[in-house]
């Protein structure tokens, strides 16, 4: 069995619902509007480091302070409302954070349908796009003046030359669309073909076991190569390898 082969093998195995349960991605699967599922996600995508039951366990204590409805908390809300994340924590990521995001978010969709739309500044229909909008994203969220310092280590950017796994997470679940029921696929502008795969610790590993990496740091550039390695075997839709890639690396200690 050739790479792709054994590849599209592990990719069909694992992008299927029983992969939700024990992710991340399973706290935006508790929402059907497109704007629950958006806030939830990005949430959960930020937080997702450490052990996947902790992460899973601090976004629903999240989301039940949200009332379990974010999208209604983001537009309603009252200052009193805030209290209780005052005391919110997961790893670095504090109070302070938190509550700059739920200013972000209630900016924002008061005067935007999608998020998509923060993450399109700058798209051109073009492979090689996504440096430049998640830089711009980055830009996006933080042109306050008055947003916190710390708070920007929470939302990575190429221009850093992070490799941005969580975001990139979060935008294939957001944009891969397939009838396998795990990655949401509600937004159209990006394009799944456009998308970087999520370069993260377990990917990371099995993909240089792999020699779908030759560089020898973890960074941006890392990421870009993989993605270049993957769209050999399916330009469309890339991405979906990182099913194959996670999967081993967690469930099969490859």
């Amino acid at each position: 069995m050739d790479l792709k082969d054994f590849l599209e093998e592990k990719t069909s195995f694992y992008n299927q619902p029983d992969f939700i349960t024990l992710d991340p991605i399973s706290i935006p699967h508790r929402f059907s509007r497109k704007q629950d599922i958006e806030i939830a996600g990005f949430f959960a995508a930020t937080l997702a480091w450490g052990q996947r039951k902790t992460i899973i366990n601090k976004c629903l204590e999240l989301m039940e302070m949200m009332d379990n409805a974010p999208y209604d908390f983001m537009l309603n809300h009252k200052e009193s409302d805030l209290k209780p994340f005052l005391d919110f924590k997961h790893r670095t990521f504090n109070d302070i954070d938190t509550l700059w995001f739920i200013s972000f978010f209630k900016d924002f969709f008061t005067h935007h349908e999608s998020l998509e739309e923060a993450f399109v500044l700058g798209w051109r229909n073009e492979a090689d796009i996504m440096g430049e909008l998640l830089s711009n994203f980055h830009e996006f969220f933080f042109k306050d003046p008055n947003a916190p310092q710390r708070t920007r280590k929470h939302v990575a950017t190429p221009k850093r030359k992070a490799a941005c796994k969580r975001i990139n997470m979060f935008l294939r679940w957001m944009v891969r669309h397939d009838d396998k029921g795990v990655d949401f696929g509600i937004w159209d502008k990006i394009k799944p073909f456009q998308l970087i795969c999520p370069c993260d610790l377990h990917v990371d590993r099995v993909a240089r076991k792999l020699g779908l990496i030759e560089r020898k740091q973890t960074d941006w550039l890392t990421a870009l190569e993989l993605t270049e390695r993957l769209r050999e075997f399916d330009f469309d839709d890339p991405v979906k390898y990182d099913f194959a890639l996670f999967g081993l690396g967690v469930e099969e200690k490859f």
